[in-house]
């Protein structure tokens, strides 16, 4: 038995020490985010690759962890690498949209060759537990898209400080809380947010306004992969309902905002890959809000969010999906009122 309080103490302590040190390193490679646009909310040059510091805390934390590494761990370790990889990579060179998806696709393959897929569903109509085994050439492109889609989601809105990684780590919470109440907890998996959870825990002093060092992309895509990952494997996925519902809604405000600003930007013939000024945050900056105001409202939607998502875990087939549709429902029309399916230069 794994002592998770000891285990999220060393990650977030190993992810906070180590964070100065990618620090430098960015600074020494000359890594850097310089603000050139109206996108960008900071006003000075800050370092990248924070995403390192939580890649060697969640590493180092698998290895050290008593329970042997199983098959499903070594095509998350591998698969993470890659992600990590082609985020240094982009961090520093700022390479097309198209070079990012070859990483991540290679990244979703091994997870596929490893077995970690969607490889079942439940019937959202029936109240009895009812898996239905998807075949091979379904599940491999809905392993793919969800893969790619969540490590995304947390790349694109990673706009303000401390947003992408505060967003990630009430994930992990979310994620742990259904594992350990679905009935057939799978240590493995609470283990792998928990370890995620410290490391991510770890390097938010450092990333919180003002922050002295961002993710890059490194670390918003290792964010997105690991979660996405996670929650395909064990418990999170044996409950009930909790399937579709559960990973949609703990990982929903970058999901929902992704979809979004694809949304919008094909309504307003732009290319999905084109960046804007659109999404939420940038919304509630426009407000008037401060960077901080805007990523504790965002926090607390998020953590609203898991907690439906904790609620639904509980509740029958039809109970869960019927919450999740009056959820997307109200999401959308949220959205809509504040615009969020409106271009913004």
């Amino acid at each position: 038995m794994e002592n998770l309080y000891l285990i999220t103490l060393f990650s977030a302590l190993i992810s906070f020490l180590i964070t100065p040190l990618v620090r430098k390193l960015a600074f020494s490679f000359n890594v850097v985010d310089v603000p050139k646009d109206n996108r960008r909310v900071h006003k000075k040059p800050i370092p990248k690759l924070g995403g390192l510091a939580i890649y060697i805390a969640f590493l180092i934390m698998i290895f050290l962890k008593k329970s042997p590494i199983d098959q499903s761990e070594i095509g998350i370790i591998i698969g993470s690498l890659i992600i990590v990889i082609g985020g240094v990579v982009d961090d520093k060179y700022n390479i097309k949209p198209w070079q990012k998806l070859l990483f991540q696709i290679a990244a979703a393959s091994f997870l596929i060759f490893f077995k970690v897929m969607i490889s079942v569903i439940t019937n959202p109509i029936s109240d009895v537990n009812l898996y239905i085994r998807i075949a091979n050439f379904i599940a491999v492109p809905l392993t793919m898209l969800w893969v790619i889609g969540v490590t995304n989601a947390f790349n694109l809105i990673d706009g303000l400080d401390g947003l992408s990684a505060g967003l990630a780590f009430i994930a992990c919470i979310t994620m742990t809380i259904v594992a350990f109440l679905s009935g057939k907890a799978d240590m493995e998996v609470i283990t792998l947010t928990i370890i995620l959870g410290g490391a991510i825990l770890g390097f938010l002093p450092h990333n919180f306004n003002p922050a002295s060092i961002f993710m890059g992309d490194t670390g918003a895509q290792l964010l997105g992969f690991l979660l996405a990952s996670i929650a395909m494997r064990g418990a999170i996925k044996s409950a009930s309902a909790i399937v579709l519902a559960v990973p949609i809604l703990a990982l929903g405000l970058p999901i929902y905002d992704t979809i979004f600003a694809i949304i919008r930007r094909k309504v307003n013939g732009k290319s999905i890959a084109e960046a804007d000024r659109g999404h939420l945050h940038h919304r509630l900056l426009d407000m008037g809000l401060t960077q901080r105001q805007a990523v504790i409202i965002m926090y607390l939607i998020s953590i609203a969010l898991g907690f439906i998502a904790v609620i639904v875990m509980q509740l029958t087939n039809k109970s869960a999906y019927t919450v999740l549709g009056v959820v997307i429902i109200v999401i959308v029309l949220l959205a809509w009122k504040f615009g969020l399916f409106r271009h913004r230069s």
